[in-house]
């Protein structure tokens, strides 16, 4: 299926899933927030929201600095 994640096209098989798309994406899952459209999804229910064609997700990773 056909999504857009941070901005660019992607292709990813059906079924997946937040939680599969953000181990896909990033190294260290605690720092991480996901949207879908413009609705945060909760990490309590990443496991239980699958994407679908045409989405647009936005992966987003907190960064410490100065």
């Amino acid at each position: 299926m056909r999504l857009t994640v941070n901005g660019e096209p992607a292709e990813l098989p059906e079924g997946t899933t937040v939680a599969d798309l953000v181990a896909a994406r990033a190294e260290d899952h605690r720092r991480v927030a996901v949207a879908v459209g413009s609705a945060v999804v909760p990490r309590s229910r990443w496991a239980g929201t699958v994407l679908t064609q045409d989405d647009v997700v936005e992966v987003l990773v907190a960064v410490a600095g100065g």
